[in-house]
Protein backbone atom coordinates (compact mmCIF):
# COMPACT_ATOMS: atom_id res chain seq x y z
CA UNK A 1 0.00 0.00 0.00
CA UNK A 2 2.85 2.29 -0.79
CA UNK A 3 1.21 4.77 -3.16
CA UNK A 4 -1.95 5.01 -0.55
CA UNK A 5 0.18 6.14 1.97
CA UNK A 6 1.88 8.64 -0.46
CA UNK A 7 -1.65 10.09 -0.60
CA UNK A 8 -3.02 10.23 2.33
CA UNK A 9 -0.19 10.46 4.87
CA UNK A 10 -0.07 14.16 3.84
CA UNK A 11 -3.48 14.43 3.86
CA UNK A 12 -4.34 13.53 7.57
CA UNK A 13 -1.42 15.47 8.36
CA UNK A 14 -3.22 17.90 7.03
CA UNK A 15 -6.15 17.39 8.91
CA UNK A 16 -4.40 16.58 12.08
CA UNK A 17 -2.70 20.25 12.10
CA UNK A 18 -5.70 21.73 11.41
CA UNK A 19 -7.58 20.31 14.64
CA UNK A 20 -4.41 21.24 16.65
CA UNK A 21 -5.24 24.33 18.44
CA UNK A 22 -2.55 27.64 17.66
CA UNK A 23 -1.06 27.20 20.52
CA UNK A 24 1.52 24.36 18.63
CA UNK A 25 2.38 26.38 16.09
CA UNK A 26 6.06 25.57 16.90
CA UNK A 27 5.12 21.47 16.37
CA UNK A 28 3.56 22.53 12.53
CA UNK A 29 7.10 22.74 11.12
CA UNK A 30 8.13 19.53 12.53
CA UNK A 31 5.13 17.82 11.24
CA UNK A 32 5.46 19.19 7.60
CA UNK A 33 9.00 18.09 7.63
CA UNK A 34 8.44 14.70 9.00
CA UNK A 35 5.74 13.69 6.80
CA UNK A 36 7.73 14.57 3.81
CA UNK A 37 10.63 12.96 5.06
CA UNK A 38 8.56 10.13 5.07
CA UNK A 39 6.96 10.44 1.38
CA UNK A 40 10.77 10.81 0.83
CA UNK A 41 11.54 7.09 1.90
CA UNK A 42 7.91 5.76 0.71
CA UNK A 43 9.00 7.12 -2.96
CA UNK A 44 12.43 5.99 -2.19
CA UNK A 45 10.89 1.82 -1.68
CA UNK A 46 9.21 2.40 -4.56
CA UNK A 47 12.04 3.41 -7.04
CA UNK A 48 14.12 0.54 -5.13
CA UNK A 49 11.57 -2.16 -5.76
CA UNK A 50 10.48 -1.24 -9.54
CA UNK A 51 10.99 -3.83 -11.83
CA UNK A 52 12.74 -1.66 -15.04
CA UNK A 53 12.36 -4.70 -17.39
CA UNK A 54 8.53 -4.38 -17.21
CA UNK A 55 6.48 -1.60 -19.20
CA UNK A 56 3.56 -2.13 -17.51
CA UNK A 57 2.07 -1.48 -14.39
CA UNK A 58 3.57 -2.07 -10.68
CA UNK A 59 2.50 -1.48 -7.36
CA UNK A 60 -1.03 -1.79 -8.22
CA UNK A 61 -3.98 -0.80 -5.73
CA UNK A 62 -7.54 -1.38 -6.91
CA UNK A 63 -10.69 -1.34 -4.97
CA UNK A 64 -14.35 -0.80 -5.96
CA UNK A 65 -15.58 2.80 -5.16
CA UNK A 66 -18.72 3.82 -7.06
CA UNK A 67 -21.08 1.25 -8.98
CA UNK A 68 -24.32 2.14 -10.14
CA UNK A 69 -26.42 0.40 -12.28
CA UNK A 70 -28.25 2.88 -14.98
CA UNK A 71 -30.50 0.29 -16.44
CA UNK A 72 -30.33 0.30 -20.52
CA UNK A 73 -27.47 2.95 -20.29
CA UNK A 74 -25.48 0.32 -18.82
CA UNK A 75 -23.31 0.41 -15.01
CA UNK A 76 -21.47 3.82 -14.13
CA UNK A 77 -17.93 2.45 -12.23
CA UNK A 78 -15.23 4.53 -10.77
CA UNK A 79 -12.88 3.02 -9.00
CA UNK A 80 -9.36 3.29 -6.89
CA UNK A 81 -6.72 2.84 -8.93
CA UNK A 82 -3.43 3.83 -8.47
CA UNK A 83 -0.07 2.44 -9.72
CA UNK A 84 3.45 3.81 -11.16
CA UNK A 85 5.59 2.67 -14.49
CA UNK A 86 8.20 4.18 -16.27
CA UNK A 87 6.26 7.22 -17.03
CA UNK A 88 5.30 8.23 -13.74
CA UNK A 89 7.71 6.85 -10.84
CA UNK A 90 10.40 9.41 -11.57
CA UNK A 91 8.13 12.10 -11.10
CA UNK A 92 6.96 10.52 -7.95
CA UNK A 93 10.02 10.81 -6.19
CA UNK A 94 10.73 13.70 -7.93
CA UNK A 95 7.44 15.19 -5.98
CA UNK A 96 8.85 13.65 -3.07
CA UNK A 97 12.25 15.52 -2.88
CA UNK A 98 10.72 19.02 -4.02
CA UNK A 99 7.75 19.05 -1.61
CA UNK A 100 10.67 18.32 1.11
CA UNK A 101 12.65 21.50 0.00
CA UNK A 102 9.92 23.44 0.07
CA UNK A 103 9.34 22.49 3.37
CA UNK A 104 12.69 23.19 4.69
CA UNK A 105 12.86 26.09 2.84
CA UNK A 106 9.55 27.55 4.79
CA UNK A 107 11.43 27.54 7.98
CA UNK A 108 11.09 31.35 8.28
CA UNK A 109 7.60 31.76 7.95
CA UNK A 110 6.02 32.96 10.71
CA UNK A 111 2.18 33.91 9.71
CA UNK A 112 -0.86 32.26 10.16
CA UNK A 113 1.25 28.77 10.56
CA UNK A 114 -1.99 26.63 10.97
CA UNK A 115 -3.06 27.38 7.55
CA UNK A 116 0.13 27.10 5.34
CA UNK A 117 1.19 23.93 6.37
CA UNK A 118 -2.28 22.39 6.61
CA UNK A 119 -2.60 23.80 2.96
CA UNK A 120 0.95 22.73 1.60
CA UNK A 121 0.55 19.34 3.07
CA UNK A 122 -2.64 19.20 0.93
CA UNK A 123 -1.14 19.98 -1.66
CA UNK A 124 1.14 17.53 -1.56
CA UNK A 125 -1.28 14.18 -1.22
CA UNK A 126 -3.37 15.79 -4.49
CA UNK A 127 0.22 16.13 -6.19
CA UNK A 128 0.88 12.83 -5.59
CA UNK A 129 -2.40 11.78 -5.98
CA UNK A 130 -2.24 13.07 -9.77
CA UNK A 131 0.55 11.35 -10.34
CA UNK A 132 -0.32 7.97 -9.22
CA UNK A 133 -3.86 7.79 -10.40
CA UNK A 134 -4.67 5.55 -13.28
CA UNK A 135 -8.56 6.20 -12.56
CA UNK A 136 -9.44 9.54 -15.26
CA UNK A 137 -12.02 10.27 -12.50
CA UNK A 138 -9.80 10.20 -9.69
CA UNK A 139 -6.81 11.86 -11.67
CA UNK A 140 -9.42 15.18 -12.18
CA UNK A 141 -10.62 14.58 -8.43
CA UNK A 142 -6.72 15.27 -7.81
CA UNK A 143 -5.82 17.60 -10.44
CA UNK A 144 -9.01 20.28 -9.66
CA UNK A 145 -8.01 19.62 -5.62
CA UNK A 146 -4.43 21.11 -6.00
CA UNK A 147 -6.28 24.60 -7.28
CA UNK A 148 -7.73 25.27 -4.02
CA UNK A 149 -4.28 25.24 -2.15
CA UNK A 150 -2.05 26.62 -4.66
CA UNK A 151 -4.27 29.51 -4.77
CA UNK A 152 -4.27 30.49 -1.04
CA UNK A 153 -0.65 29.60 -0.81
CA UNK A 154 0.34 32.49 -3.28
CA UNK A 155 -2.94 34.72 -2.11
CA UNK A 156 -2.53 34.57 1.37
CA UNK A 157 1.53 35.00 1.68
CA UNK A 158 2.13 36.38 -1.76
CA UNK A 159 4.00 39.58 -2.64
CA UNK A 160 1.94 42.85 -2.86
CA UNK A 161 -0.04 41.82 -6.53
CA UNK A 162 -0.78 38.54 -4.92
CA UNK A 163 -4.66 38.45 -5.02
CA UNK A 164 -4.19 39.13 -8.93
CA UNK A 165 -1.78 37.17 -9.26
CA UNK A 166 -3.60 33.86 -7.28
CA UNK A 167 -6.99 34.72 -9.12
CA UNK A 168 -5.74 34.98 -12.50
CA UNK A 169 -3.93 31.44 -11.65
CA UNK A 170 -6.81 29.97 -10.60
CA UNK A 171 -8.67 30.91 -13.56
CA UNK A 172 -6.07 29.49 -16.15
CA UNK A 173 -6.07 26.15 -14.68
CA UNK A 174 -9.98 26.33 -13.87
CA UNK A 175 -10.51 27.25 -17.84
CA UNK A 176 -7.71 24.19 -18.38
CA UNK A 177 -10.14 21.76 -15.79
CA UNK A 178 -13.49 22.57 -17.83
CA UNK A 179 -12.23 21.47 -21.37
CA UNK A 180 -10.43 18.26 -19.82
CA UNK A 181 -13.90 17.63 -17.66
CA UNK A 182 -15.81 17.59 -21.12
CA UNK A 183 -13.65 15.06 -22.73
CA UNK A 184 -13.51 12.64 -19.67
CA UNK A 185 -17.60 12.86 -19.79
CA UNK A 186 -17.02 11.72 -23.42
CA UNK A 187 -14.61 8.99 -23.30
CA UNK A 188 -16.72 7.41 -20.50
CA UNK A 189 -19.56 7.33 -22.59
CA UNK A 190 -17.89 5.88 -25.19
CA UNK A 191 -15.38 3.19 -23.57
CA UNK A 192 -16.55 -0.07 -21.47
CA UNK A 193 -14.37 -1.96 -19.04
CA UNK A 194 -14.10 -5.13 -20.32
CA UNK A 195 -13.09 -7.08 -16.99
CA UNK A 196 -16.36 -5.93 -15.45
CA UNK A 197 -18.45 -6.54 -18.50
CA UNK A 198 -17.07 -9.92 -19.02
CA UNK A 199 -17.94 -10.67 -15.02
CA UNK A 200 -21.66 -8.94 -15.53
CA UNK A 201 -22.54 -10.31 -18.73
CA UNK A 202 -22.01 -14.10 -17.78
CA UNK A 203 -18.30 -14.69 -19.86
CA UNK A 204 -16.92 -15.76 -16.51
CA UNK A 205 -17.90 -15.52 -12.54
CA UNK A 206 -15.28 -13.97 -11.37
CA UNK A 207 -12.89 -11.12 -12.86
CA UNK A 208 -9.94 -13.26 -11.76
CA UNK A 209 -10.89 -15.91 -14.67
CA UNK A 210 -10.39 -13.04 -17.36
CA UNK A 211 -7.69 -13.62 -19.91
CA UNK A 212 -6.50 -11.86 -22.68
CA UNK A 213 -8.79 -14.31 -24.80
CA UNK A 214 -12.09 -13.17 -22.98
CA UNK A 215 -11.07 -9.88 -23.44
CA UNK A 216 -11.46 -9.97 -27.32
CA UNK A 217 -14.21 -11.71 -26.83
CA UNK A 218 -15.95 -9.83 -24.69
CA UNK A 219 -14.98 -6.60 -27.13
CA UNK A 220 -16.02 -8.52 -30.41
CA UNK A 221 -19.67 -9.15 -28.78
CA UNK A 222 -20.12 -5.37 -28.05
CA UNK A 223 -18.80 -4.79 -31.57
CA UNK A 224 -21.31 -6.37 -33.18
CA UNK A 225 -23.96 -5.39 -31.07
CA UNK A 226 -24.39 -8.83 -28.94
CA UNK A 227 -23.78 -7.12 -26.04
CA UNK A 228 -27.06 -6.69 -23.85
CA UNK A 229 -26.80 -2.28 -22.97
CA UNK A 230 -27.24 -3.19 -19.53
CA UNK A 231 -24.88 -5.21 -19.04
CA UNK A 232 -21.55 -3.07 -20.48
CA UNK A 233 -19.73 -1.25 -17.50
CA UNK A 234 -18.70 1.93 -18.23
CA UNK A 235 -15.40 3.01 -17.11
CA UNK A 236 -12.72 5.80 -16.37
CA UNK A 237 -10.02 3.32 -16.00
CA UNK A 238 -7.18 5.06 -17.96
CA UNK A 239 -6.06 1.33 -19.22
CA UNK A 240 -9.43 0.54 -20.95
CA UNK A 241 -9.58 3.83 -22.20
CA UNK A 242 -6.36 3.93 -24.01
CA UNK A 243 -7.54 0.72 -26.15
CA UNK A 244 -9.69 1.54 -29.28
CA UNK A 245 -11.09 -1.89 -29.05
CA UNK A 246 -12.58 -0.55 -25.67
CA UNK A 247 -15.04 1.56 -27.43
CA UNK A 248 -18.42 0.88 -28.58
CA UNK A 249 -19.38 1.24 -31.94
CA UNK A 250 -21.82 4.15 -32.26
CA UNK A 251 -19.67 6.20 -29.34
CA UNK A 252 -19.19 9.72 -30.26
CA UNK A 253 -15.28 9.53 -29.46
CA UNK A 254 -15.33 5.80 -31.10
CA UNK A 255 -11.92 5.82 -33.42
CA UNK A 256 -13.34 4.62 -36.13
CA UNK A 257 -16.52 6.81 -36.06
CA UNK A 258 -16.20 10.13 -37.97
CA UNK A 259 -19.09 12.21 -36.24
CA UNK A 260 -18.26 15.86 -37.54
CA UNK A 261 -18.13 18.68 -34.69
CA UNK A 262 -17.58 22.42 -35.42
CA UNK A 263 -15.70 20.93 -38.83
CA UNK A 264 -13.10 18.94 -37.33
CA UNK A 265 -13.60 15.31 -36.20
CA UNK A 266 -15.34 14.54 -32.61
CA UNK A 267 -12.21 12.52 -31.70
CA UNK A 268 -9.58 15.72 -33.02
CA UNK A 269 -11.83 18.24 -31.12
CA UNK A 270 -11.54 16.38 -28.22
CA UNK A 271 -8.01 16.55 -28.63
CA UNK A 272 -7.42 19.76 -28.97
CA UNK A 273 -9.55 20.29 -25.88
CA UNK A 274 -7.29 17.93 -23.55
CA UNK A 275 -4.51 19.36 -25.00
CA UNK A 276 -5.36 23.01 -24.27
CA UNK A 277 -6.05 21.81 -20.73
CA UNK A 278 -2.82 20.74 -19.91
CA UNK A 279 -0.98 23.29 -21.88
CA UNK A 280 -2.22 25.80 -19.59
CA UNK A 281 -0.63 23.71 -16.91
CA UNK A 282 2.95 23.25 -18.93
CA UNK A 283 2.58 25.64 -19.43
CA UNK A 284 2.77 26.24 -23.86
CA UNK A 285 2.61 30.08 -25.07
CA UNK A 286 0.16 31.81 -25.83
CA UNK A 287 -1.33 29.93 -22.68
CA UNK A 288 1.34 31.02 -20.41
CA UNK A 289 0.77 34.14 -19.06
CA UNK A 290 -0.57 33.47 -15.78
CA UNK A 291 3.14 32.11 -14.45
CA UNK A 292 5.10 34.99 -14.81
CA UNK A 293 2.90 36.64 -12.52
CA UNK A 294 2.40 33.75 -10.39
CA UNK A 295 6.02 32.92 -9.52
CA UNK A 296 6.55 36.66 -9.02
CA UNK A 297 4.43 37.44 -6.74
CA UNK A 298 4.33 33.74 -4.40
CA UNK A 299 6.51 33.36 -1.65
CA UNK A 300 10.07 31.17 -2.28
CA UNK A 301 8.53 27.76 -1.33
CA UNK A 302 5.80 28.10 -3.43
CA UNK A 303 7.45 28.86 -6.18
CA UNK A 304 9.47 25.69 -5.86
CA UNK A 305 7.06 23.88 -5.84
CA UNK A 306 5.07 25.56 -8.60
CA UNK A 307 8.22 25.08 -10.77
CA UNK A 308 9.37 22.05 -9.72
CA UNK A 309 6.36 19.80 -10.12
CA UNK A 310 3.24 21.48 -10.98
CA UNK A 311 3.83 22.37 -14.34
CA UNK A 312 5.29 18.64 -14.77
CA UNK A 313 1.47 17.50 -14.20
CA UNK A 314 0.66 19.24 -17.76
CA UNK A 315 3.77 17.07 -19.32
CA UNK A 316 2.62 14.27 -17.66
CA UNK A 317 -0.79 14.64 -19.15
CA UNK A 318 0.14 14.78 -22.47
CA UNK A 319 1.85 11.60 -22.14
CA UNK A 320 -0.43 9.33 -20.07
CA UNK A 321 -3.90 10.90 -21.01
CA UNK A 322 -3.63 12.99 -24.19
CA UNK A 323 -1.13 11.03 -26.51
CA UNK A 324 -2.89 7.67 -25.02
CA UNK A 325 -5.79 8.53 -25.38
CA UNK A 326 -5.72 9.93 -29.01
CA UNK A 327 -2.68 8.93 -30.66
CA UNK A 328 -4.45 9.67 -33.89
CA UNK A 329 -4.68 13.38 -32.91
CA UNK A 330 -1.24 13.04 -31.83
CA UNK A 331 0.02 11.79 -34.85
CA UNK A 332 -2.14 13.74 -37.32
CA UNK A 333 -1.09 17.18 -35.78
CA UNK A 334 2.90 16.10 -34.84
CA UNK A 335 4.02 19.27 -36.40
CA UNK A 336 2.01 22.11 -35.32
CA UNK A 337 2.55 20.31 -31.50
CA UNK A 338 5.98 20.23 -32.13
CA UNK A 339 5.85 24.27 -33.51
CA UNK A 340 4.47 25.50 -30.75
CA UNK A 341 7.05 23.41 -28.45
CA UNK A 342 9.56 25.34 -30.62
CA UNK A 343 7.86 28.91 -30.07
CA UNK A 344 7.52 28.53 -26.77
CA UNK A 345 11.64 27.52 -26.60
CA UNK A 346 12.43 30.85 -27.92
CA UNK A 347 9.65 33.23 -26.89
CA UNK A 348 10.51 32.32 -23.75
CA UNK A 349 13.94 32.21 -24.03
CA UNK A 350 13.77 35.73 -25.48
CA UNK A 351 11.31 37.09 -22.81
CA UNK A 352 13.92 36.16 -20.37
CA UNK A 353 16.65 37.80 -21.77
CA UNK A 354 14.75 41.02 -21.34
CA UNK A 355 13.95 40.95 -17.72
CA UNK A 356 15.30 42.47 -15.55
CA UNK A 357 13.60 40.85 -12.19
CA UNK A 358 15.23 37.75 -11.32
CA UNK A 359 12.38 35.40 -10.30
CA UNK A 360 10.66 36.75 -13.35
CA UNK A 361 13.39 35.59 -15.80
CA UNK A 362 13.69 32.16 -14.16
CA UNK A 363 10.01 32.01 -15.00
CA UNK A 364 10.37 32.70 -18.43
CA UNK A 365 13.33 30.34 -18.57
CA UNK A 366 10.61 27.38 -17.49
CA UNK A 367 8.72 28.73 -20.30
CA UNK A 368 11.38 27.56 -22.39
CA UNK A 369 12.44 24.62 -20.59
CA UNK A 370 8.91 22.92 -20.64
CA UNK A 371 8.55 23.62 -24.66
CA UNK A 372 11.46 21.28 -25.02
CA UNK A 373 9.12 18.54 -23.26
CA UNK A 374 6.48 19.14 -25.72
CA UNK A 375 9.00 19.15 -28.60
CA UNK A 376 9.98 15.71 -27.46
CA UNK A 377 6.08 14.34 -26.83
CA UNK A 378 5.52 15.55 -30.24
CA UNK A 379 8.52 13.70 -31.81
CA UNK A 380 6.44 10.53 -31.11
CA UNK A 381 10.18 8.67 -30.72
CA UNK A 382 12.13 6.90 -27.80
CA UNK A 383 14.49 8.98 -27.67
CA UNK A 384 12.30 12.18 -27.55
CA UNK A 385 9.85 10.62 -24.96
CA UNK A 386 12.14 9.52 -22.90
CA UNK A 387 14.44 12.89 -23.10
CA UNK A 388 10.70 14.83 -22.19
CA UNK A 389 10.51 12.59 -19.14
CA UNK A 390 14.10 13.55 -18.14
CA UNK A 391 13.64 17.05 -18.93
CA UNK A 392 10.54 17.38 -16.58
CA UNK A 393 12.64 15.95 -13.63
CA UNK A 394 16.22 18.28 -14.50
CA UNK A 395 14.26 20.56 -14.70
CA UNK A 396 12.62 20.08 -11.22
CA UNK A 397 15.67 19.57 -9.80
CA UNK A 398 17.26 22.86 -11.19
CA UNK A 399 14.25 25.17 -10.90
CA UNK A 400 13.95 24.50 -7.33
CA UNK A 401 17.48 25.42 -6.54
CA UNK A 402 16.75 28.84 -8.97
CA UNK A 403 13.96 29.97 -6.93
CA UNK A 404 15.63 29.18 -4.03
CA UNK A 405 18.70 31.47 -4.71
CA UNK A 406 16.12 33.87 -5.41
CA UNK A 407 15.09 33.90 -2.44
CA UNK A 408 18.50 34.24 -0.33
CA UNK A 409 18.98 37.66 -1.93
CA UNK A 410 15.06 38.27 -1.61
CA UNK A 411 15.25 37.60 2.51
CA UNK A 412 18.17 39.77 2.51
CA UNK A 413 17.11 42.94 0.67
CA UNK A 414 13.52 42.68 -0.49
CA UNK A 415 14.74 43.40 -4.25
CA UNK A 416 14.91 40.79 -6.63
CA UNK A 417 16.40 43.10 -9.58
CA UNK A 418 19.53 42.08 -11.64
CA UNK A 419 20.91 45.70 -11.52
CA UNK A 420 21.04 46.34 -7.98
CA UNK A 421 23.43 44.23 -7.40
CA UNK A 422 27.24 44.01 -8.73
CA UNK A 423 30.15 41.82 -7.65
CA UNK A 424 28.40 39.65 -5.24
CA UNK A 425 31.33 36.64 -5.38
CA UNK A 426 33.06 39.26 -2.96
CA UNK A 427 30.58 38.99 0.03
CA UNK A 428 29.21 35.64 -1.06
CA UNK A 429 31.36 33.31 -2.75
CA UNK A 430 29.22 30.61 -2.08
CA UNK A 431 26.13 31.66 -2.82
CA UNK A 432 28.25 32.34 -6.35
CA UNK A 433 29.32 29.13 -6.64
CA UNK A 434 25.98 27.38 -6.33
CA UNK A 435 24.07 29.92 -8.46
CA UNK A 436 26.71 29.65 -11.45
CA UNK A 437 26.09 25.91 -11.14
CA UNK A 438 22.45 26.13 -11.14
CA UNK A 439 22.86 28.77 -14.17
CA UNK A 440 24.91 26.48 -16.00
CA UNK A 441 23.00 23.13 -15.34
CA UNK A 442 20.06 24.88 -16.67
CA UNK A 443 21.77 26.52 -19.44
CA UNK A 444 22.95 22.90 -20.66
CA UNK A 445 26.76 22.60 -19.93
CA UNK A 446 27.59 19.14 -20.79
CA UNK A 447 27.78 17.21 -16.98
CA UNK A 448 24.66 18.42 -15.82
CA UNK A 449 21.34 17.17 -16.32
CA UNK A 450 19.97 20.03 -18.47
CA UNK A 451 22.09 18.89 -21.06
CA UNK A 452 20.99 15.41 -21.48
CA UNK A 453 17.44 16.34 -21.61
CA UNK A 454 17.82 18.85 -24.25
CA UNK A 455 20.35 16.94 -25.92
CA UNK A 456 17.67 13.59 -26.45
CA UNK A 457 14.84 15.93 -26.90
CA UNK A 458 16.48 17.51 -30.12
CA UNK A 459 17.57 13.67 -31.09
CA UNK A 460 14.27 12.30 -31.18
CA UNK A 461 12.81 15.17 -32.85
CA UNK A 462 15.55 15.58 -35.61
CA UNK A 463 14.80 11.61 -36.28
CA UNK A 464 11.43 11.69 -36.13
CA UNK A 465 9.30 10.77 -39.13
CA UNK A 466 6.41 12.82 -38.11
CA UNK A 467 8.29 16.03 -37.76
CA UNK A 468 10.27 18.42 -40.34
CA UNK A 469 13.79 19.48 -39.50
CA UNK A 470 13.41 23.32 -39.29
CA UNK A 471 11.85 22.11 -36.56
CA UNK A 472 14.53 21.18 -34.66
CA UNK A 473 16.85 23.82 -36.02
CA UNK A 474 14.81 26.63 -34.43
CA UNK A 475 14.67 25.02 -31.22
CA UNK A 476 18.29 24.83 -30.47
CA UNK A 477 18.02 28.86 -30.43
CA UNK A 478 16.97 28.03 -27.29
CA UNK A 479 19.94 26.53 -25.97
CA UNK A 480 21.42 29.91 -27.16
CA UNK A 481 19.34 32.41 -25.86
CA UNK A 482 19.56 30.23 -22.31
CA UNK A 483 23.29 30.85 -22.27
CA UNK A 484 22.72 34.46 -23.25
CA UNK A 485 20.28 35.36 -20.33
CA UNK A 486 21.87 33.02 -17.95
CA UNK A 487 25.54 34.30 -18.84
CA UNK A 488 24.24 37.64 -18.83
CA UNK A 489 22.81 37.58 -15.21
CA UNK A 490 25.71 36.07 -14.04
CA UNK A 491 28.35 38.86 -15.06
CA UNK A 492 25.64 41.74 -13.89
CA UNK A 493 25.33 40.50 -10.72
CA UNK A 494 28.31 38.97 -9.37
CA UNK A 495 31.66 40.37 -11.94
CA UNK A 496 33.08 43.48 -10.87
CA UNK A 497 33.71 45.91 -8.13
CA UNK A 498 31.38 45.17 -5.04
CA UNK A 499 28.23 47.67 -4.91
CA UNK A 500 24.09 47.25 -4.00
CA UNK A 501 21.65 49.24 -4.53
CA UNK A 502 20.63 49.37 -0.93
CA UNK A 503 23.03 50.76 1.41
CA UNK A 504 25.33 53.80 1.00
CA UNK A 505 28.48 52.43 2.33
CA UNK A 506 29.79 48.87 1.27
CA UNK A 507 30.36 48.22 4.87
CA UNK A 508 26.37 48.70 5.59
CA UNK A 509 26.30 45.88 2.14
CA UNK A 510 28.54 43.62 3.29
CA UNK A 511 26.29 43.34 7.07
CA UNK A 512 23.23 42.92 4.98
CA UNK A 513 24.68 40.54 2.05
CA UNK A 514 25.98 38.00 4.16
CA UNK A 515 26.59 34.41 2.71
CA UNK A 516 24.57 31.10 3.00
CA UNK A 517 23.42 29.85 6.19
CA UNK A 518 23.79 26.64 6.65
CA UNK A 519 20.30 25.68 6.37
CA UNK A 520 20.55 27.25 2.81
CA UNK A 521 23.51 25.42 2.17
CA UNK A 522 21.57 22.05 3.39
CA UNK A 523 18.76 22.85 0.73
CA UNK A 524 20.95 23.95 -2.35
CA UNK A 525 24.04 22.07 -1.98
CA UNK A 526 22.45 18.37 -2.75
CA UNK A 527 20.28 19.68 -5.19
CA UNK A 528 23.58 21.02 -7.27
CA UNK A 529 24.58 17.36 -6.51
CA UNK A 530 22.31 15.79 -7.85
CA UNK A 531 21.72 17.79 -11.02
CA UNK A 532 25.46 16.81 -11.42
CA UNK A 533 24.96 12.82 -10.66
CA UNK A 534 21.85 12.62 -13.26
CA UNK A 535 24.10 14.29 -15.64
CA UNK A 536 26.73 11.83 -15.33
CA UNK A 537 24.56 8.79 -14.97
CA UNK A 538 21.35 9.68 -16.70
CA UNK A 539 20.55 5.65 -17.11
CA UNK A 540 19.39 6.30 -13.52
CA UNK A 541 16.27 7.64 -15.17
CA UNK A 542 16.59 6.15 -18.16
CA UNK A 543 16.70 2.58 -16.73
CA UNK A 544 13.08 3.17 -15.65
CA UNK A 545 11.31 4.96 -18.56
CA UNK A 546 13.21 3.20 -21.54
CA UNK A 547 11.05 0.11 -20.69
CA UNK A 548 7.56 1.93 -20.48
CA UNK A 549 8.35 4.30 -23.08
CA UNK A 550 9.13 1.97 -25.87
CA UNK A 551 5.45 -0.08 -25.48
CA UNK A 552 3.99 3.23 -25.69
CA UNK A 553 5.26 4.38 -28.85
CA UNK A 554 4.45 1.21 -30.23
CA UNK A 555 1.01 3.16 -30.72
CA UNK A 556 1.83 5.91 -33.13
CA UNK A 557 2.19 4.07 -36.52
CA UNK A 558 3.34 5.79 -39.76
CA UNK A 559 0.41 5.48 -42.46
Amino acid sequence: MLLSLLIFIPLLSALLIALLPESQAERFRWIALGVTLVEVVLAGLLAAGFDTTRSDYQWLEQADWITLPLGNLGVASIDYLVGVDGMNLPLVVLSAVVMLVGVVSSWHMTQRLKAYYALYLLLTGTIMGCFVALDFFLFFLFFEFMLLPMYFLIGLWGGPRREYASIKFFLYTLAGSLLILLVMIGLYLSAMDPVSTAVLAGFVTDASEVTPEVVRIVQGHMQNGQLNPAQIVHTFDMRYLADGANYLPDAFLNPAAEPIVLGLPARMLAFWAIFIGFAIKLPIVPLHTWLPDAHVEAPTPVSVVLAGVLLKIGGYGFLRIAWSFFPDGAAQYAPLLAGLGAVSIVYGGLNALAQYDLKKMIAYSSVSHMGFVLLGVASLTAEGVNGAIYQMVSHGVLSAMLFLLTGVVYDRTHDRRIDSYRGLIEPMPRYAVLTAIAFFGSLGLPGFSGFVGELFTLMGSFQSVWLPGWITAVSVLGIGLAAAYFLWTMQRMFFGRFWSRHETTTTDAHHILTDLTTREQLLLIPLALLSLVLGLYPNLIFNVTNSTVGQWILRFTVE
